[in-house]
């Protein structure tokens, strides 16, 4: 093996950090060896570069597919230094050791998030020359350093002049992270060219879980339990890409219901109209829609004032100082939004302990639904908060009227968020009752009335959304016998007939929508 001085193969799609990380190599005595756009931008930086064709001695060709597939770079990265074989015959061949390789994959999931992409596109994302080098850096990272994530360069740079023993507990520990990222992406590729790359939405025959622990909690449940939240290592989405402008940090339950939260207030797009949703053990207890993120939290805090002490409030749009100074004279465990004003984040970082949360831009997570289960999961698609009014069909002798449909349209949607069995009564944009996680459809029925009487609410006129249908007429009775005027259900009970001759005997509407919304 010829000795010569270090070398480094940097060969990255996310560039970020990679120039500053090339000048420290070069300030160290290191030779830079790299690839195509990589190369062009050390070079316009002023980073001396060797163009890896100049080290195998073949062209990049085929548009970039082939360019470090070559023996002078695998072997350059797989010899061992303590094999004397290994050195003969990179000896004899030429070859010289790369000691470093910086490698991160072409944008594969990134670019299937894209709503205009085609299916070539995404093919030409399948990375091969990258995963390639990787696994022979990782493989032997006794001598060779292998970084995948910008996020270790200067954790590299730092550990280069390191003892030796800390030095190889690093590299043992980047070579770990390098097939935890080339498993996670080569799943990814598998799930979409299983999905026929169109999204049908099948479920995949094998999956590959692949979670990085983003943060680890005080406990979980109780404090008897050790807990931490895991995400994907790209954190695109989802809980794990929410930020924490201020206060405690979230405990396991803050999360739940953060969860519970971004579900309730997906159902309504923020160009729409501005949502609020207040949040007790994963569910509401009030939610509301208003011109304005104020109107809509005073509208939802009505709903129940009392059950939402300690809860967790959810916006569509950017908080508000005018909201803020509404919501600072409750006890709130976490405020959950797209943004806050400057003034509003004044009026709540007074509160020490209140926990701020900025939900990601991109909204919701579309992905797979997972559920534990002792020894398993149970995976679904997620359930789509679209309002297909197609399906719709009025099943009673009267006819919701114009203000009765509009509420409930609002219902239908706001019952999705619910736990069932769930019963929800609405009015105006808001909830004024709902009764979640009963045992029974009539119990949930009564405690929504129960909950609505509770508030002062009168409820002539108000509407009401059943997540699934009624399995008797008594849960139509309850509430017709409250002031109820019309429901909406999915209908498909085999006493339909009866519940309908129930609403009729009560002059209400209903409409069956041929959709269930159970959330166990």
């Amino acid at each position: 093996m010829i000795e010569t001085m270090p070398r480094a193969l940097l060969s990255v799609s996310d560039k970020s950090e990679i120039v500053n990380f090339a000048e420290s190599l070069v300030e160290a005595g290191w030779t830079i060896l790299s690839t195509g756009g990589t190369a062009k931008v050390l070079r316009e930086r002023g980073v001396p570069v060797t163009e890896v064709a100049d080290v195998t001695g073949h062209p990049e060709m085929m548009d970039g597919r082939v360019k470090t597939l070559h023996p002078a770079v695998h072997a350059g990265l797989l010899g061992r230094a303590d094999h004397p074989r290994d050195r003969e015959e990179m000896t004899t061949l030429g070859y010289e050791p790369i000691d470093l390789l910086a490698v991160n994959l072409y944008p594969f999931r990134e670019t299937v998030s894209r709503s205009d992409r085609s299916d070539a596109e995404v093919i030409e994302q399948i990375d091969i020359g990258g995963p390639a080098m990787l696994r022979s850096a990782a493989k032997n990272h006794e001598r060779v350093w292998v970084v995948v994530d910008p996020s270790d360069y200067e954790k590299v740079r730092s550990a280069l002049g390191a003892p030796a023993d800390e030095q190889a507990r690093l590299r043992r520990s980047l070579a770990a992270k390098v097939f935890a990222h080339t498993s996670a992406y080569d799943e990814a590729i598998a799930s979409y060219l299983s999905d026929g790359g169109e999204g049908s939405g099948r479920l995949p025959r094998d999956m590959t879980l692949r979670l990085q622990c983003i943060q680890t909690l005080r406990y979980g449940e109780n404090p008897d339990q050790e807990a931490a939240l895991y995400g994907s290592a790209d954190r695109n989405g989802g809980l794990p890409g929410l930020r924490q402008l201020h206060g405690k940090e979230l405990s396991f339950n803050n999360l739940l219901d953060v969860d519970g939260a971004l579900l309730a207030i997906s159902g309504w797009p923020c160009e729409e109209t501005a949502a609020c949703a207040i949040i007790k053990h994963t569910t509401p207890c009030g939610l509301a829609v208003g011109a304005t993120v104020q109107e809509a939290y005073q509208k939802a805090l009505s709903s129940d004032p009392v059950s939402a002490y300690g809860s967790v409030v959810a916006f569509n749009r950017e908080l508000t100082e005018e909201c803020a100074a509404v919501l600072s004279g409750n006890f709130v465990e976490a405020v959950v939004a797209p943004g806050f004003t400057p003034g509003a984040l004044d009026v709540l970082q007074v509160k020490k302990n209140i926990r701020l949360l900025e939900v990601p831009g991109d909204g919701p997570d579309r992905g797979l639904d997972f559920k534990g289960i002792d020894g398993g999961f149970l995976v679904q698609t997620k359930l789509t908060r679209a309002v297909d009014r197609g399906t719709w069909k009025v099943v009673t002798r009267r006819s919701p009227t114009a203000v009765e449909r509009a509420d409930l349209e609002f219902a239908w949607r706001a019952v999705a968020a619910v736990k069932s069995n769930a019963i929800l009564i609405a009015r105006d944009g808001r909830t004024l009752g709902i009764g979640a996680g009963q045992m029974s459809r009539v119990d949930a029925s009564r405690i929504a009335v129960m909950k609505a009487a509770d508030n002062g609410f009168d409820l002539s006129g108000a509407v009401l959304a059943s997540d699934a249908f009624f399995p008797f007429r008594d849960g139509v009775d309850a509430v017709a016998n409250a002031g109820v005027s019309a429901i909406i259900q999915p209908g498909g009970s085999v006493r339909d007939g009866e519940v309908v001759a129930a609403a009729d005997e009560h002059d209400l509407a209903m409409i069956f929508t041929a959709r269930r919304l159970f959330r166990h």
